[in-house]
């Protein structure tokens, strides 16, 4: 409904209490500008929210952004009386019986947070839930994994099913709102849209302790996996593996199948993860540079070299080291970590299918299980030629089917390396209970180069950045054509480089030196699509502004940016360039992306595609599915940080 301009619904709290409903009205986007299809132009954030009640005619005082970002985060603070009529006001859209609703309805989810709260203190007398995420001694809480007291995990759930190996077939998914999922977004299943979980754009959400029903036929089979998309519900923990059996069986057989889900695991709450990356951007960034480090690069390098270089740096106001937003997280495979040694067993000759799935926030993993060979045979959901590797590079919210055989009757590691080697975890494939596999040492940190900075160089805003002083003669700029930009893929180079900027400090290299697995090497097992030229050609540049941690999209931010039209029917060239310093899996909801490698119609089928820093990457989309799909970066701190649109697909069948 559509009121002064706005989205309009009346209120409906039931029981919730004011941190429950205004959560969930805030991601519905009460209030907000109203688009040509009558959705709210995205969710609200504490910004967009302080400005629209500042706004107010009468409200001379305005509001504080503190204030409301107080209501916005995971905390047991409550709206005063005079703050709620604010709120009503825009939550009804300036309409004055709309606005009465909403301040009622406000005033008794308020009064039932007040009750609550005093209910809960009495109880606790010995526990304090309002202190920061530490122990009585200072050190970190332990993990959901490692904390029984952190009760029901839909992610711990989900793992446990699958990894023993019990595929789901899917006429329908029902997911409690009790466990707080507001919305559920699946990965590469093809389903009308209004099915699709992304607040503001296809859903409004299951209410905590509704149930809802998600019908849709099933159409394909491959793993797939399911997250709540709305808040920072996701990087808390809720999310789950889905897979389905092909009718036939596997095309490529196997003695035993185990989902092998990564996820990195922090101890602050998302909300609060992204309130301290906003207030400074290198927060987590527990790897920066010291004098020793000068030092060792004087000497490696020569002292005018290793200035030069930090000169470079820092004008910028970048740091090599910053590869991974978030450090600090403890690294989980099906919701254990390495002392808890999650296990898979297998009798020696068997083979044994490992569907990894990357479900983490923020953290990209390089997967190996040394002393085995592992084959890759489908991405994302989709059968590729079988491709034999030592090692690949899993981005967030990719997905991967490997196959290994272990001959021997002894443990093998599975070794899950953050792509900054920040943190590491190791699982087991073993004959027997118990057993535990070989520990390995992390490998040395990576550092970013100025290849990876070219994309910055050749079009990101720099705001802020003072280049005065620097000496670009004394800039190694080999490899870098910045008259063109940045490479277009594929390139030649090192395997498993092909997509990543010549010189780059993220090129990936096998543990033992062996093969290590690239986009160059996934062809399609059998096409999906006839291949055909593309109607038109639309350009993604994925820029940001690191220093202030805003992230967007062709240098405008999802809630003031247009939404990106596609015609049902045509083929559609996604051109990608990274201007930023960081990799961003792009993942476009509803429909394939085909990354162009050369193969024609046995091209690689992704739903999400890394593109990584200083580089050009082409996709090409069958526009196949009616509806508006949302289409972002998969790091759930750039999504939220901006790095969104909304898609919609005109005309074709209702």
């Amino acid at each position: 409904m559509i009121k002064n301009g706005k989205y309009f619904v009346p209120p409906d709290g039931g029981d919730d209490d004011f941190k429950t409903f205004f959560a969930r009205v805030a991601a519905e986007g009460v209030g907000r500008p109203a688009d040509s299809d009558g959705c709210p132009q995205g969710p609200w954030t504490p910004e967009l929210l302080a400005e629209a009640i500042s706004q107010i005619d009468g409200n001379r005082a305005g509001i504080e952004l503190r204030t409301v970002q107080l209501w916005f985060e995971d905390n047991e603070k409550g709206i005063s009386t005079n703050n709620i009529r604010w709120l009503a006001r825009v939550l009804g859209c300036n309409d004055p019986e709309g606005a009465s609703a909403w301040q009622a309805a406000l005033s008794r989810s308020q009064a039932r947070l007040t009750a609550r709260r005093r209910a809960r203190r009495q109880k606790e007398t010995s526990h304090d839930t309002d202190k920061d995420d530490r122990t009585p001694d200072n050190a970190p809480r332990p993990t959901r994994a490692e904390d029984p007291r952190q009760g029901f995990s839909l992610a711990r759930v989900s793992e446990g099913i699958f990894s023993r190996g019990s595929p789901l077939n899917l006429p329908a998914s029902v997911f409690a709102g009790a466990v707080a999922l507001q919305f559920v977004s699946y990965f590469g299943l093809i389903l009308p849209f209004q099915q699709d979980g992304v607040p503001g754009i296809s859903f409004n959400g299951i209410k905590p302790g509704e149930t809802f029903t998600y019908r849709f036929p099933i159409e394909q089979a491959g793993t797939y996996w399911f997250h709540s998309h709305s808040g920072f519900q996701e990087p808390d923990g809720a999310y789950g593996a889905i897979v389905i059996s092909p009718k036939g069986g596997e095309a490529v057989p196997t003695d035993r199948d185990y989902v092998v889900q990564l996820t990195d695991k922090h101890p602050h709450s998302g909300s609060r993860v992204f309130r301290n990356l906003k207030a400074s951007a290198d927060y987590y960034n527990r790897a920066q540079r010291t004098a020793q480090d000068l030092i060792e690069d004087a000497g490696a390098e020569g002292l005018k070299a290793a200035l030069q270089d930090r000169k470079m740096w820092g004008a910028m106001r970048m740091m090599p080291t910053d590869i991974e937003d978030v450090q600090g997280f403890t690294p989980l495979i099906n919701g254990a970590s390495t002392q808890q040694n999650w296990t898979g067993l297998f009798k020696p000759g068997e083979k044994v299918r490992l569907r990894l799935i990357n479900s983490s926030a923020t953290t990209y993993f390089d997967v190996r299980v040394p002393g085995l060979k592992m084959t890759v045979v489908q991405t994302d959901g989709n059968n590729v030629k079988p491709v034999s590797v030592d090692e690949l590079r899993i981005a967030v919210a990719e997905t991967y089917d490997v196959i290994v055989q272990p001959r021997e009757a002894k443990a093998y590691s599975i070794i899950g390396e953050s792509a900054g080697r920040t943190a590491m975890v190791r699982g087991t494939l073993a004959p027997s209970e118990g057993m535990v596999g070989p520990y390995y040492k992390m490998r040395p940190q990576r550092l970013l180069t100025m290849a990876d900075m070219g994309g910055m160089m050749s079009g990101m805003e720099h705001s802020g950045m003072n280049t005065s002083g620097m000496d670009h003669s004394e800039m190694d700029m080999s490899g870098m054509d910045m008259a063109e930009g940045m490479p277009v893929v594929p390139s030649q180079g090192a395997q498993g480089a092909a997509f990543y900027a010549p010189g780059s400090g993220l090129i990936p290299t096998a543990a033992n030196g062996g093969k290590f697995l690239g986009y160059e090497d996934l062809t399609a097992r059998k096409p999906l699509y006839r291949d055909r030229p593309a109607t038109r050609e639309i350009e993604i540049r994925l820029t940001g502004n690191m220093e202030r941690y805003i992230w967007s999209i062709n240098g405008v931010k999802f809630e003031d940016a247009d939404p990106i039209r596609l015609k049902y029917g045509e083929r559609v060239r996604f051109k990608f360039v990274n201007e930023t310093m960081m990799a961003h899996p792009m993942h476009l909801h509803g429909m394939w992306s085909i990354i162009d490698t050369g193969k024609g119609a046995y091209d690689p089928v992704k739903h999400t595609v890394s593109v990584a820093p200083g580089t050009t990457l082409y996709t090409e989309t069958e526009v196949d599915a009616p509806g508006q799909w949302a289409f972002h970066c998969h790091l759930s701190y750039h999504m939220a940080g901006g790095m969104f649109r909304k898609v919609i697909v005109e005309s074709g069948p209702s």
